[in-house]
């Protein structure tokens, strides 16, 4: 199978904090708190990266935040010198003026800023360990470093994981972004249930956090009305808002193992960011094994088929992007 042309790596598997959405609370490695954090070398990054001769798009993401890593806009001008558009998103709390700058001239296409909450109590409720106030002064950053380099990009997007906690802070969350200049606003559901009978026992916290807060088992009438007063406060700010599809399921499928790659920060490839880490499942590792031998191996080539099948595999079935959900 061709190589694809969208490839999603993980710089960093660790996190400064512990979200509750987010598997790195629950699987036994916790927030770095002090202890140095994973990390995907420059070298091996470029080495990977150049096995990918067609490349068009890199996110630079995954379970860890990726401002912690020393290199990471090296990373993102290897990248864009190759003409690839390079994304990334972050929690925004591990910035400096002088990173701030270097964000902006490294060529980052666009900068996901994840914030949960227009509240201070909600958002370290769902985001333990940060402060609101700190991000939000950390975006101001950016935007200031933009606006000094009379710079476009990196065009920021704020990203917000809904969940029965932040439903009600929806409207405010659009005024928010607005108010820091912030143009383009997703809201995400909970990726997946976490209810596939292969699931470590150390993510059994996260299966009952989901269970808890999913928006699935709410009134449709009272997700719609949250939904629906977002949306006239984006069209008062003038916010580009993207909401998930909650009271409609859409169409099962997926095609992600096909169309792009997702890699842990030490080499495993697995079907998706959704999966988020090698321990539910990965096909092998593509820094011992090298990106075309793992892209074409049996153990890959049998889930994709599995997946385009009416049976697919067990951890697919819980997934939001699969039930059209997310």
């Amino acid at each position: 199978m061709k190589l694809p042309d969208f490839v999603q790596i993980e710089p960093v598997g660790q996190c400064n904090l512990a979200c509750r959405m987010c598997p790195v609370a629950y699987r036994g490695e916790g927030a770095t708190r002090g202890k140095p954090p994973a990390f995907m070398s420059y070298d091996t990054f470029c080495r990977v990266l150049d096995q990918f001769p067609e490349i068009r798009h890199l996110q630079l993401q995954g379970m860890g935040e990726p401002f912690l890593h020393p290199r990471l806009f090296d990373m993102v001008r290897y990248a864009s010198a190759r003409g690839i558009e390079v994304t990334t998103n972050s929690n925004l709390t591990a910035l400096s003026p002088r990173r701030a700058e270097e964000c902006v001239a490294s060529g980052l296409a666009k900068l996901h800023v994840s914030i949960d909450a227009a509240g201070a109590e909600a958002y370290a409720y769902i985001r333990v360990g940060s402060q609101l106030g700190r991000v939000l002064r950390n975006l101001d950053l950016i935007q200031a470093a933009k606006e000094r380099s009379d710079a476009p990009l990196p065009e920021i997007i704020l990203v917000c994981v809904v969940m029965r906690r932040n439903l009600e802070e929806l409207p405010r969350l659009v005024q928010l972004a607005a108010a820091h200049g912030v143009r383009s606003m997703s809201v995400q559901h909970l990726a997946h249930d976490f209810t596939e009978g292969t699931l470590p026992t150390k993510y059994q916290p996260m299966r009952t956090f989901v269970d808890a807060q999913t928006l699935l088992a709410m009134d449709p009438a009272r997700v719609e009305r949250a939904f629906a007063e977002a949306r006239r406060a984006a069209d008062d700010a003038g916010v580009a808002l993207r909401l998930p599809n909650i009271a409609k399921r859409g169409p099962r499928g997926c095609d992600w193992p096909r169309r792009g790659a997702y890699l842990s920060f030490s080499g495993e490839a697995m079907p998706c960011c959704m999966v988020a880490t090698p321990d539910r499942v990965n096909f092998g590792n593509v820094v011992k094994d090298g990106v075309t031998a793992v892209w074409n191996n049996e153990a890959y080539n049998a889930f994709r088929a599995r997946l385009a099948s009416d049976d697919p595999p067990e951890i697919c079935r819980g997934c939001a992007v699969y039930n059209g959900t997310f």
